[in-house]
C-alpha cells in the first residue's frame, strides 16, 4: 500500500509541526473504526483523523467535515472523559514500522496530572485504534482482539500494552552499509533490487522499493547481476538518509486512464512519468486526504448500504418469483375455454353416454371446421359429474386468470417502486440520504418503524442542483420521498419535468422562470442528467420523456415517487452529467 512506514514518517513529522504542545478540544466517531479530534493550537485548530479501516487505516490532518451519529459510540465518550482538555505532549513512531503513538497530559478526576495515550496501528485488516491509561493498560479499542483471534497479543481492556512483534528488517535510520552490501553480493544474480529492497528495510513499500530502483537504473525491474552493487548500495542510502532528514516531497499521482488519485508518497515518484500526473501538494495530510477521502467514504456507504440493498434485493428476488407463478397460471388459465366446450358437449350427448366410460368421442361444434375429438371422463362419476366437473374447472380457470392479472398487476408495481429504491441507493452519497430511504422503506412496511424524538430527527437532503449551459436551474430528485416533494410541491405548473420512459429513476424538473421557452440544449441536457440518475445509467439511447409538471399527477395510494403523465415527448439520450454537478447542490 502507499502508506507506508516512510509516509507515516513523514506524517509524523508533519504532526509535531501542527499540532504538538495542542489542547484537544473536542472528539468525535463518524464511524465505528475512526476517530477525530478537534484540536486547538497558537497556530490555528487542526482536525486529526486516526482510522482503523481495514482498507484505508491511516492517520493524518484532514479537512473534510464529517457527518457524526445522534449518540455518540462508547468508544467515543471514553476518549472525551479521558482525552478531551488534554495537551498533546509526544508524538513518536516505532522505529519506521507504521505504528503512531500519540502521549497526551491532563488532570484527572482527583485532579491530578496523569497521562493518556493514543496509539494507532495501521496493519491492514489488523489495524487499530488503543487508548491507554498512564499505566500503559488499555482502557478501550476500536477492534477488541481476543484469544480467539490472536494467541500471540491481545487488544483488550484491562491488558496491559504491548507493542506489534518487531519486524527482522533493517531500519532505515540505523544500518550499516557494508553489511547491506555484503547481503546483496550474496544473494543470487537473478535478485531483483526492488524485492531486495522490500525484504532488507523496515517501513518501505514496493512502491518505495521501485522508486529507489527507478531513479538509479530508469527501469523498476532490475536484477543484481545487472548493476554496480556498490553504486547502488550507495545511492540507496543517499535516499534513505533524505527521507530520515525530512526532506519531503508530498506527491499525488492521477492517472491518465480514469482521472483518479492511483498512488501517493513523501517522495516525488518519478515512476509514473508518462502513465500518470504528478501533482506536488504542501503537506502528506493533504495528499492522503484527497487520495483517501472518496474511497473511504464509498466504502463507508456501501457498508451502511449493504443491510438496506439486502432487504430490497431480497424483495425484488420475491416480486420476481412471484410474478414468474402468477404468469405461469395465468398461461394454463388461457386454455379454460376448452373445459366449457368439455362440459356443454357432454351435456349434448349425454343420450349417448353409459356409467363407466372412459372417453367420449363427440363433435365439436363449436369449431369453425367441425372436427370429432376426444373427452377424458372419469370412470366413477355420472356423465352428468362429468359435465359438471369440467364447467367447475372452466370457472376455477376463469378465476385463476382474474386473480392472477390483479396480482402481476401489483407485483409489476411494486417491483418497479423496489427498483427505484434501489437505484436511490446506488446514487446516495450520504448518511441523510440513506436514512430518508430507510425512513421510505419503514413507512412502505418493508422495516420495522423506529420511534425518534422530534429534536433528534435528521436533517433532510435537498435535491441536486445543476445549472445547464443557457443558465437554466435543473433539479434532481435524490429518492422517491424527495421526487414527491420535488414534483408535488417544488415545482411549478408550467416548469419541465423530465423521467426516463418505463424505467425506475429520478424526478427531474427544469425551471422556465415562469413559463419562459427553454432551449433544446437546456432539454438535452435535462433529459442526460434524468438517464444518469436512473437504472439505465450506463445504457446508451435512453428514452427520457418530458412535459410540463401541470401534466403530472399522482394517484391517490400511490407509492413514493410514483405519478402518471400525459402530453408528452421523448428523447433518446445518453446519460452524461453537467460538468458543474460536484459543487451544484442546494444547500
Amino acid at each position: 500500500m502507499s502508506y507506508d512506514g516512510m509516509v507515516t514518517h513523514c506524517i509524523v513529522s508533519e504532526l509535531k509541526q501542527t499540532i504538538l504542545n495542542g489542547k484537544i478540544d473536542k472528539i468525535y466517531q463518524p464511524e465505528p473504526d475512526e476517530i477525530i479530534f478537534l484540536i486547538r493550537t497558537y497556530q490555528g485548530n487542526y482536525r486529526l483523523l486516526l482510522s482503523a479501516s481495514a482498507s484505508h487505516a491511516r492517520v493524518h490532518l484532514t479537512e473534510v467535515n464529517r457527518e457524526n451519529p445522534m449518540v455518540p459510540p462508547m468508544l467515543c465518550m471514553l476518549m472525551r472523559k479521558h482525552l478531551q482538555g488534554n495537551k498533546i505532549i509526544r508524538i513518536t513512531q516505532q522505529d519506521f514500522d507504521r505504528v503512531i503513538r500519540i502521549d497526551t497530559e491532563g488532570r484527572n478526576e482527583l485532579g491530578d496530572i496523569c497521562e493518556k495515550s493514543i496509539i494507532t496501528e495501521i496493519m491492514g485488516r489488523h489495524s487499530n485504534v488503543i487508548l491507554l491509561d498512564e499505566n500503559q493498560r488499555i482502557l478501550d479499542s476500536a477492534k477488541h482482539v481476543d484469544f480467539t483471534v490472536s494467541t500471540v497479543r491481545q487488544i483488550l481492556p484491562g491488558l496491559i500494552y504491548q507493542s506489534p512483534p518487531a519486524q527482522d528488517k533493517l531500519c532505515p535510520d540505523r544500518y550499516s552499509m557494508l553489511d547491506l552490501l555484503r547481503i546483496l553480493d550474496n544473494s543470487p544474480e537473478d535478485t531483483l533490487l526492488d524485492k531486495f529492497l522490500l525484504s532488507s528495510f523496515m517501513g518501505m513499500s514496493p512502491l518505495v522499493a521501485r522508486e529507489i530502483v527507478c531513479r538509479f537504473s530508469g527501469s523498476t525491474k532490475m536484477t543484481r547481476n545487472e548493476v554496480d552493487t556498490a553504486a547502488f548500495i550507495t545511492f540507496t542510502d543517499s535516499f534513505l538518509k533524505d527521507i530520515c532528514a525530512e526532506k519531503y516531497e508530498p506527491t499525488l499521482v492521477i492517472s491518465d486512464t480514469d482521472k483518479k488519485p492511483s498512488a501517493f508518497s513523501c517522495v516525488r515518484l518519478t515512476q509514473y512519468e508518462g502513465t500518470g500526473t504528478l501533482k506536488a501538494m504542501h503537506s502528506m495530510s493533504q495528499v492522503i486526504d484527497n487520495y483517501y477521502e472518496k474511497r473511504a467514504q464509498r466504502e463507508h456507504m456501501n457498508q451502511r448500504a449493504n443491510t438496506l440493498l439486502k432487504l430490497v434485493n431480497n424483495n425484488i428476488d420475491r416480486c420476481e418469483k412471484k410474478l414468474a407463478i402468477h404468469r405461469e397460471n395465468l398461461e394454463q388459465a388461457k386454455n379454460r375455454d376448452k373445459y366449457k366446450i368439455y362440459g356443454d358437449l357432454i351435456t349434448a350427448n349425454l343420450y349417448r353416454m353409459k356409467p363407466g366410460m372412459k372417453e367420449l368421442e363427440a363433435e365439436n361444434y363449436y369449431a369453425e371446421v367441425p372436427e370429432i375429438i376426444i373427452i377424458p371422463l372419469k370412470e366413477n362419476i355420472s356423465p352428468a359429474q362429468n359435465a359438471q366437473r369440467y364447467y367447475k374447472r372452466y370457472t376455477k380457470e376463469k378465476m385463476t386468470e382474474k386473480y392472477a392479472l390483479e396480482q402481476i398487476a401489483d407485483a409489476e408495481k411494486e417491483l418497479y417502486y423496489l427498483e427505484s429504491v434501489l437505484t436511490a441507493l446506488k446514487n446516495a452519497d450520504t448518511p441523510a440520504e440513506l436514512n430518508e430511504i430507510k425512513d421510505e422503506l419503514a413507512d412502505s412496511g418493508y422495516i420495522p418503524k423506529i420511534k425518534t424524538k422530534g429534536k433528534n430527527q435528521q436533517k433532510k437532503s435537498a435535491p441536486l442542483r445543476f445549472l445547464s449551459s443557457d443558465g437554466f436551474e435543473i433539479l434532481v430528485g435524490r429518492n422517491n420521498r424527495q421526487n414527491d416533494e420535488l414534483t408535488i410541491r417544488m415545482a411549478y405548473s408550467t416548469d419541465l419535468w423530465f423521467h426516463t420512459k418505463t424505467i425506475p429513476g429520478s424526478h427531474t424538473i427544469i425551471r422556465t422562470r415562469g413559463g419562459e421557452p427553454v432551449p433544446d440544449q437546456t432539454i438535452l441536457e435535462a433529459a442526460q442528467l434524468a438517464a444518469y440518475y436512473s437504472k439505465a445509467k450506463n445504457s446508451s439511447k435512453v428514452p427520457v420523456d418530458y412535459t410540463t409538471v401541470k401534466n403530472v399527477r399522482k394517484p391517490n395510494g400511490a407509492r413514493p415517487g410514483m405519478v402518471i403523465y400525459d402530453h408528452y415527448n421523448t428523447l433518446y439520450v445518453t446519460p452524461q452529467l453537467l460538468p458543474s454537478s460536484e459543487s451544484n447542490t442546494i444547500k
